[in-house]
């Protein structure tokens, strides 16, 4: 009655050795690391001797130093002396980058076996939080003002006589207004825009028939903004790699947002600037024909536009058209001028970019052209001659750092749409530790008060209970660390909250067990009728329980969901260790003996 077969004494214990084989690598922890990554995010292009003999001249003393799939990995046994590394390779290594990780402590042989240990969340392990608002109603605007030109080289290619093209915006709506010569040329243009631009919806203007409204429609919006949002996590999920962050965490949050996590980053000022600035690089003519000051008190005249400097807020008139776009850039890196040594930028363009540049300098000789970052102005250089070759420099920069940051940016491109921080945070080092350190005790103190409890109120089968207790601990570490899943503050709470919920199911088994004696049927059968009866009602209740568990995880934000994965996982094992083992052990130590009375607290 009260026997397992072979076959599943084998499976209980296999399980049970896995559990154990990969929870054990979760105790060795990690060490602090540097990964040393190539701007351009290809490994093959960072030399570990050249690391190595960086590391190696200066003295800093280091655990290891190895091949990662990101760059080159360098192992410390102190957080101190990664820093001074860190500042020494960021210096000689200048078209690199060098950023913060931790190593995995687990020995090789336990690595090739799968075994990892458990990956921690940012409030555990410290560094930047931040959640960016994509301004996705822009990448709409911008749409319009691309089909601006567009249209009009449309209609001049099919001979369209056309009067103007015009973007009016307003607060209730947004559209292009199409002026021509007469309704029958109108009446063509609805056929070149039918034809080529069919996410452009046209309709009749008030103003008459050789009027026309063109407006995006509802499906090309929407498709738009969606792109909007992906292609911003792309962009800043590039640039964070560029920062040499190891495991950053980039994902959309609703319609419009972005979580960014940054673990071992504690500069959140640079952190924002580097994730959320536009990166918008253009060139743009100064007006030299009208006065400055005139326009600040006046108002700019038609075509120009008043601008700021970057640094000290100098005013500049430039013309609104864009003479060019960082949208040709191929490579960006900073540098330093031969002539003053001061920091700097270099740009290089592809052959189309290059064409354009060539023409737009050759046929601007001695005026000032104007190069702009998110509409701020870095640098007004007059134009000395023709630059050929699809090679610019950019000057400008107050530090080389701020260099470093630019090209950067420029590299990884420009965001489709503006992001601001809606939402910050930074958590030390420190704070992540002690956070641990206390998790880890309250589990220890639940668990020791639940085990006493048990032990004195079920007593041996109590003491049964308590060992399922330990391996469903064992098991939830185990299940974490294969699957990588993040622990974090409200995980550890979800498995306090585990260590209390995974008795529940042995308490009602024991219950029932203690009714079945009471009604006088025997040990045996009382175990039997114990564990069977109260199935479906366990069943019911960590179903229900692992119901809402999901719920929380696909509508919670990151604290939630880290909350929702370690209960998720808790109600899984303690299912398994709080039936199976607790009757695999019970099951030999009762065998077939006659027995007059069960160690089960029944008075």
């Amino acid at each position: 009655m009260n026997r397992y077969p072979l076959w599943k004494y084998a499976v209980i214990a296999g399980a049970i050795l896995l559990a154990i084989l990969y929870a054990i690598p979760t105790f060795y922890g990690t060490d602090p690391g540097l990964l040393v990554s190539s701007t351009q995010g290809q490994s093959r292009d960072v030399d570990l001797e050249e690391v190595k003999g960086a590391l190696d001249d200066s003295g800093v003393e280091y655990q290891g130093i190895l091949r990662h799939d990101r760059g080159v990995a360098v192992r410390f046994d102190e957080r101190e002396r990664r820093e001074e590394a860190r500042d020494l390779l960021r210096e000689r290594l200048d078209d690199h980058a060098v950023g913060p990780m931790r190593l995995s402590a687990v020995p090789g042989w336990l690595q090739a076996m799968g075994g990892k240990t458990m990956a921690l969340g940012l409030d555990l392990r410290g560094g930047v939080h931040l959640v960016m608002e994509v301004e996705v109603a822009k990448a709409v605007e911008r749409a319009y003002e691309r089909y601006v030109d567009d249209l009009r080289t449309a209609f001049r290619e099919a001979e369209i006589r056309y009067r103007d093209v015009q973007l009016v915006e307003s607060e209730e709506d947004t559209h292009l207004r199409l002026k021509f010569d007469s309704p029958a040329e109108a009446e063509k243009a609805e056929d070149v825009v039918g034809n080529q631009y069919r996410e452009l919806s046209l309709s009749p203007s008030e103003r008459g028939g050789e009027f026309l409204q063109a407006r995006v429609t509802s499906e090309e919006r929407s498709r738009l903004q969606e792109w909007a949002l992906e292609q911003s996590i792309t962009t800043m999920r590039t640039r964070v790699n560029q920062l040499g962050v190891s495991e950053p965490v980039i994902q959309q949050q609703g319609e419009d947002r972005v979580v960014v996590q940054l673990p071992g980053i504690q500069d959140t000022a640079r952190a924002k600037e580097v994730v959320g600035s536009t990166a918008q690089l253009e060139f743009k003519l100064v007006d030299e024909e009208n006065s400055v000051e005139k326009a600040l008190d006046e108002g700019a005249p038609p075509g120009s536009d008043i601008y700021y400097g970057r640094q000290e807020g100098q005013p500049f008139l430039l013309e609104k058209r864009t003479a060019l776009s960082g949208e040709f850039i191929t490579d960006a890196r900073s540098g330093f001028s031969q002539q003053d040594n001061q920091p700097l930028v270099h740009v290089s363009f592809d052959s189309r970019g290059a064409r354009l540049f060539g023409r737009l300098t050759g046929d601007n000789v001695g005026q000032r052209m104007a190069i702009l970052l998110d509409e701020e102005v870095i640098t007004a250089p007059e134009i000395q001659e023709r630059i050929g070759g699809g090679r610019a420099q950019i000057t400008g920069m107050e530090n080389s750092e701020e260099a470093h940051d630019v090209a950067l940016m420029l590299r990884a491109g420009a965001l489709p749409a503006p992001a601001h921080v809606v939402e910050e945070r930074t958590v030390g080092p420190t704070l992540g530790q002690d956070s641990i350190e206390q998790g880890f005790n309250s589990i220890v103190i639940g668990f020791l008060l639940v085990v006493a409890f048990m032990a004195v109120y079920y007593r041996l089968f109590g003491l049964v209970a308590d060992v399922a207790l330990v391996l469903n601990l064992v098991f939830i570490v185990a299940v974490m660390s294969l699957l990588q899943a993040t622990l974090t503050l409200p995980g550890i709470a979800g498995i306090v909250l585990t260590v209390g919920m995974a008795v529940d199911a042995n308490t009602l088994i024991f219950e029932r067990i203690r009714e079945e004696v009471r009604v006088g049927n025997t040990p045996h059968a009382a175990i039997n009728a114990g564990y069977g009866k109260a199935l479906s009602t366990i069943a019911d209740a960590n179903i229900t329980t692992l119901i809402a568990a999901l719920v929380l995880f696909q509508f919670g934000s990151g604290p939630v969901k880290g909350f929702a994965v370690t209960l998720s996982v808790g109600i899984l094992t303690s299912m398994f260790t709080a039936i199976m083992v607790t009757r695999a052990i019970i099951n030999p130590s009762v065998g077939r003996r006659r027995l007059a009375r069960l160690s089960i607290g029944e008075g």
